[in-house]
């Protein structure tokens, strides 16, 4: 049976690809959990004779959390793990190839939800001032950076970008096109620092938003190719670290600190929700937090008893 659990594993990934359309990153997270781990574990188990799709039940599953917990994998790790096999099992029901998913019937890990690291407001203009725009490098990081504070995208959703994915509506008005987890488009708009911060990049490039060839990539490494995400990792976190602290540093404390920022000065958390591309608002509140002044002052706003 071990060639079949392979074989239907590997259609499931061509499946997540193609049809569901999930970038590298998220299939490679998938591939770790089922392939290397899961099945790792089912090698191991019952070595043997791999058991077949219907002899994988419950108890295994639990099984194999279990000694996950005992290896002091985190609970984030272990939902996680749950979560790929529950996805893993719902296709292959699609598919009509088992007729119950066991993953189903096994409790979630408790998970803690620490408050996501952001840079405060005062400390901006010292974040976006770290690089160095005397070279084209400096230019580029520049730009991300305030791509990222303006409009508040997934690092995979900013390396996918090319120059047509940038839409000017009016001289002062454009909106950046971007296609989030499972290729759902959105429009997100642009603010005018970050348009300008990209002219400037661009310029250094000979390029210009207006030109035909609009397929060209947005940001590119200095051998030309389209950026890599280990680069914009490692130059973000570098800037990042001059100006806050804490830890998981890196392009996502900046989504973070646009949540943030936007719920500070009194968006609407729904609004904020359409604009980070989440397909539920519990998701939202994880990416920001009130301090207890905003709290203070939406409750004042909002309330009809809530005034002096």
């Amino acid at each position: 049976m071990e060639k079949n659990l392979l074989t239907e594993l590997q259609e499931y990934f061509e499946y997540l690809e193609k049809e569901k359309g999930y970038s590298n990153h998220t299939i490679s997270s998938y591939k770790n959990d089922l392939k290397v781990q899961f099945f790792g574990f089912l090698k191991e188990t019952y070595t043997s004779e791999m058991p077949s799709l219907s002899d994988i039940d419950r108890s295994v599953i639990r099984e194999f959390l279990g000694k996950e917990i005992g290896l002091k994998k985190s609970s984030r790790t272990v939902a996680r793990r749950l979560a790929s096999i529950k996805s893993f099992f719902k296709y292959l029901i699609i598919r009509g190839i088992v007729k119950n998913n066991p993953a189903s019937y096994v409790k979630t890990p408790k998970l803690p939800k620490p408050l996501p690291n952001y840079v405060d407001q005062f400390n901006i203009s010292a974040l976006m001032d770290a690089p160095d725009c005397s070279s084209e490098k400096g230019l580029r990081d520049r730009a991300i950076m305030e791509l990222f504070y303006s409009t508040g995208i997934r690092l995979n959703e900013l390396i996918q970008l090319n120059l047509e994915h940038i839409q000017i509506l009016t001289k002062n008005k454009f909106l950046v096109k971007v296609f989030g987890k499972g290729g759902k488009e959105r429009l997100i708009p642009l603010g005018k620092t970050a348009k300008l911060s990209l002219d400037n990049y661009l310029k250094i490039r000979n390029l210009s938003f207006e030109i035909a060839m609009q397929t060209i990539p947005l940001f590119v490494s200095t051998e030309m190719k389209r950026i890599s995400r280990r680069t914009v990792q490692n130059r973000i976190s570098t800037y990042i670290k001059q100006v806050s602290a804490g830890s998981g540093i890196g392009p996502h404390t900046l989504r973070h600190t646009f949540a943030t920022h936007l719920l500070d000065n009194g968006a609407d958390i729904r609004s904020i929700k359409d604009l980070l591309g989440h397909s539920s608002l519990s998701t939202t509140q994880v990416y920001t937090h009130l301090k207890p002044e905003t709290l203070k002052k939406i409750y004042e706003q909002a309330h009809p008893h809530g005034g002096k």
